[in-house]
């Protein structure tokens, strides 16, 4: 049965989900799950709750935990990363000194200073993983969730050459909720979804052959729904079609929403009329640290309830890809999946081997991407604003060029659309020497 190991697991939630959801799936209930984390309490946490949820089902599962990645991921045929390098502490410096300069990230960590920064922490990391593997596990399958995932996956391409797919549920959840806008059962509903993780669009939204766009455009009227989405919504009306990220993160993408502390709180917040973006604060900056920091009193309790037997088990597997990818590989049944994968061929008008988020064909021969040819010219401009920050990311981590930071930063929409040039400098100069601990590959 499969090896499969995560990386991170003292992500509660991820972990939470992704086993469940491996042990919901018949050919999957007999394999060996390997917890790794750095923190032994919390990787003490995923353990027993991962062992509570098998025993509650009753099925043949092995659970191992430890702290040394090389022996979690010895033999390992998939492995999932979910870890977070240098944890809140080093998330609230990306949050709190950018704001300093007036750079008002409410999730930062995808672009942004923020997303830069973690990054920066990241690929080693996922460079150091790759070795080992190639050394103990070298037919392994990495799933990588850790944002920001378009730097990341790239650099795993460039740094290494390894099998990887970069895994979120961006796609599945906005589609789910344009079904619901359009009045559509999911189930009958299809579409061709294509970009960068976090910035993909939605190219074509049916039911059977009948265009939905027509309906979406017809729901986004309904100020109820426009105050749910917001951000996304002026997007599509202005560039044509719908975004995958949510409006809090899809604001920091782009120059137009977060000019000022004052923009962001007088023409921003008030635009959301809905509680569904709760998470992310209401597009107020730093909410996603906060909802986070906020986090661990909530987790604490559903896992007290867990091993109790007082939670009922989630009988449903999410709409998380991971468990789908392995189950398609090991029973050579095929699903589909939007996956983050290089770029060779798949999006003709973005840069041969950045990363990009299509449609991919998954089954024993692994993943396989879908040829979308060239997007839209207006939306293959927009993503490569982002694209141009990712690529001096990938070229910082790679090289060692703390050059390559400065001209990261200076290239991100946001940034420049707040900061001049030497406030930029400024700015990552104080971030790298605060970040200093978790940034081996720069001489500081």
């Amino acid at each position: 049965m499969a090896d499969i190991t995560l990386i991170g697991a003292g992500s509660y939630v991820f972990t939470r989900n992704l086993c469940n959801d491996i042990l919901l799936t018949p050919a999957l209930q007999e394999s060996t799950i390997t917890l790794m984390d750095i923190d032994p309490v919390r990787l003490a946490w995923a353990r027993d709750l991962v062992q509570a949820l098998v025993e509650r089902r009753g099925l043949k599962a092995r659970v191992k935990a430890t702290t040394d990645r090389r022996e979690a991921v010895m033999g390992a045929d998939y492995v999932i990363t979910t870890f977070q390098q240098g944890g809140l502490a080093a998330y609230e410096l990306d949050i709190e000194i950018p704001r300093k300069y007036g750079v008002e990230q409410c999730v930062g960590d995808t672009l942004g200073p923020g997303g830069v920064f973690r990054a920066l922490r990241t690929i080693p990391v996922l460079l150091d993983l790759c070795d080992e593997l190639d050394e103990v596990a070298p037919d392994a399958l990495i799933l990588n969730y850790v944002n920001p995932m378009a730097a990341n996956c790239w650099g795993i391409s460039a740094g290494t050459g390894r099998p990887f797919v970069g895994l979120c549920h961006s796609v599945q959840g906005t589609s789910e909720m344009l079904a619901r806008w359009a009045g559509a059962p999911y189930e009958e509903v299809n579409f061709v979804c294509a970009g960068i993780n976090h910035q993909s669009f939605f190219l074509e939204f049916r039911q059977g052959k009948e265009d939905l766009y027509p309906k979406i455009w017809k729901a986004i009227e309904d100020p109820a729904i426009y105050g749910s989405e917001p951000v996304r919504i002026e997007l599509m009306k202005h560039f044509g079609y719908f975004v995958t990220e949510s409006s809090g993160h899809a604001s920091e993408y782009v120059p137009y929403f977060r000019k000022s502390a004052r923009m962001v709180e007088e023409e921003l917040v008030p635009l959301f009329k809905n509680p569904g973006d709760q998470w992310f604060d209401f597009g107020r900056t730093g909410g996603y640290l906060r909802h986070c920091q906020q986090a661990a009193q909530t987790m604490a309790q559903e896992f007290k309830e867990v091993m109790e037997g007082t939670r009922a088990l989630n009988a449903v597997r999410s709409h998380e890809y991971g468990s789908a990818i392995i189950e398609a590989v090991e029973t050579n049944r095929p699903v589909r999946i939007n996956g983050n994968v290089p770029n060779f061929g798949l999006i003709t008008n973005l840069p041969e081997g950045c990363t990009v988020e299509v449609p991919c064909l998954v089954d024993a021969s692994g993943i396989q991407p879908v040829v979308i040819g060239d997007l839209p010219p207006q939306l293959a401009a927009l993503n490569r604003t982002n694209i141009n920050v990712q690529e001096l990311i990938v070229e910082a981590a790679l090289s060692g060029d703390t050059e390559a930071v400065y001209h990261a930063v200076m290239l991100d929409p946001l940034t420049a659309a707040v900061c001049t040039l030497p406030q930029i400098r400024a700015m990552v100069t104080e971030l790298l020497a605060a970040e200093k601990q978790w940034l081996p590959q720069f001489k500081l």
